[in-house]
């Protein structure tokens, strides 16, 4: 769908400039943004590889380790039916912890793992649609339910608490922001309303 309506918008973009003669226009705009673009993406890279840098130093040096056993109340209270050892409580754990750093990218492997951990206990728990993944595919069976786990997981990791926006800050300086940081504070509002709806509702409907 959004192919659809990026291609609809561009495609009258064009239309409109051919009708009232701004085609330079519209041919200065694309060399421009392919050049903002790529700068965008330098910056961007520079960024996070610092801050992924910085997170595989903390789990070789064992940070990461230690703060998920701090957290292990909270993924306790988030996902009650998950046992304690199990191995998607770390990845989950670890993904929470790179999106309150604001490392949405970093925190999607940690997120995939999470979740091929969560469907692999619905197998484990005898769930049948959940059983031999090859069937699946080849359309034996019509549906794959999500867990309540993989749903509250889901709800969290969209919310997504965020004591750092690291990316919006990257932005706001690339686009000459005079205090880039200064989004910070109205972001972690913005996040702690938008968590603490997610996790009301994912309670909500876990009861059902």
């Amino acid at each position: 769908m959004l192919n659809y309506l990026w291609a609809g918008m561009i495609l009258v973009g064009i239309i409109f400039a051919a009708c009232t003669g701004r085609m330079p226009d519209v041919t200065n705009a694309a060399i421009d943004s392919s050049k903002e673009a790529i700068t965008l993406c330098i910056t961007m890279m520079g960024v996070m590889s610092f801050w992924v840098g910085l997170m595989e130093i903390a789990t070789k040096a064992g940070i990461i380790k230690s703060v998920s056993k701090k957290m292990r109340p909270i993924i306790r209270f988030l996902f009650p039916r998950l046992p304690p050892d199990h191995s998607a409580a770390e990845h989950i754990t670890t993904n929470m912890i790179a999106n309150i750093l604001g490392l949405g990218w970093a925190a999607t492997p940690a997120g995939l793992k999470a979740m091929d951990g969560l469907a692999e206990l619905e197998r484990e728990r005898g769930n049948p649609e959940y059983q031999d993944k090859k069937r699946l595919l080849g359309g034996a069976s019509k549906g794959r339910t999500a867990s309540n786990e993989m749903c509250t997981f889901l709800i969290i990791n969209i919310s997504s608490l965020q004591l750092i926006p690291v990316n919006i800050i990257a932005y706001r300086s690339q686009y000459g922001s005079v205090n880039p940081a200064a989004i910070v504070g109205a972001a972690i509002v913005a996040t702690s309303i938008s968590t603490l709806a997610g996790v009301i509702y994912a309670k909500l409907m876990d009861r059902k």
